[in-house]
């Protein structure tokens, strides 16, 4: 890792998280991060006034820049030696995070979360399932009562399917390593019996991890979410590493894919990594 990107909105969610990556940054060795706000005209409906409202967007660019600033006070103390960078732009959070990495030589996000539930979990999300969504680069999404511990234990949520073409190697070694953390892979199943493709599938995985000396385990559960929460305090895992496989993304309003539940209703800070 070389940089972190923090977007803010500067809610207390988004404050933990920030010192959440503070807390990565120092563990791993990263020297800098950047404190990313991306802002937009505010929308407003008024019946009595039905032209559309003009705003000063160099306003709003300096609203957002000392904003910034007070931010990267608050932060100071508990950054240390790490360098505090500022980043504002004029943009769709979700999707501009790319090219703010590229441009900031950010190569992780690291936000917040809130828990949600019901149909505002189901229709309207979260900015940090939008980003994980949206972005190349990995996510870890902190949720809000989470607090940041030496990663010790990495958990590898895997489905065992299609793991050549889908299992980010290099930023799971590269975590491991920077790390020094030990790797278990968890599969959750319910009322599946294990063929040839699955055995081919397992030593095509335990090939590609060579070197990372992970442990395997295996979970007969309905939940996926809950298997996942039950494990993690069994073993005491700091976090979570699951792959959104193209198509979970864009299953039916009411098929929720297995990445957005744990991202709502992880225990620990989940880290999405695109195949």
């Amino acid at each position: 890792m070389n940089k972190i990107l923090i977007p803010t909105d500067f809610s207390a969610t988004a404050t933990n998280a920030a010192l959440y990556a503070l807390g990565l940054a120092k563990q791993v060795g990263v020297k800098s991060v950047v404190l990313y706000n991306a802002y937009q005209s505010p929308v407003t409906i008024d019946p009595m006034m039905p032209t559309v409202q003009l705003f000063d967007i160099d306003e709003l660019k300096k609203n957002s820049e000392e904003a910034l600033d007070r931010f990267r006070l608050q932060l100071k103390e508990a950054a240390g030696t790490i360098h505090l960078e500022i980043f504002s732009a004029f943009n769709v959070l979700s999707e501009g995070l790319d090219s703010v990495c590229q441009e900031a030589g950010a190569d992780l996000i690291v936000m917040g979360i809130s828990g949600a539930g019901g149909m505002e979990e189901t229709l309207i999300g979260s900015n940090a399932v939008s980003v994980a969504r949206h972005s190349t680069y990995p996510v870890i999404i902190v949720p809000a009562q989470a607090s940041f511990v030496p990663i010790q234990e990495v958990l590898f949520a895997c489905d065992y399917k299609k793991v050549a073409e889908t299992t980010p190697v290099g930023s799971l070694k590269s975590l491991l390593s920077a790390t020094g953390a030990r790797l278990s892979v968890l599969n959750v199943y319910h009322n599946k019996a294990y063929d040839d493709t699955f055995t081919y599938e397992s030593l095509m995985l335990d090939t590609l991890l060579e070197g990372c000396r992970p442990h395997y385990f295996f979970v007969d559960n309905p939940d996926f979410t809950d298997a996942i929460n039950a494990f993690v305090k069994e073993t005491h895992s700091q976090i979570v590493i699951t792959i959104p496989k193209k198509h979970g993304w864009f299953e039916g309003l009411f098929h929720k894919s297995h990445t957005r539940m744990l991202a709502f209703h992880s225990i620990i800070p989940l880290m999405v990594i695109h195949e």
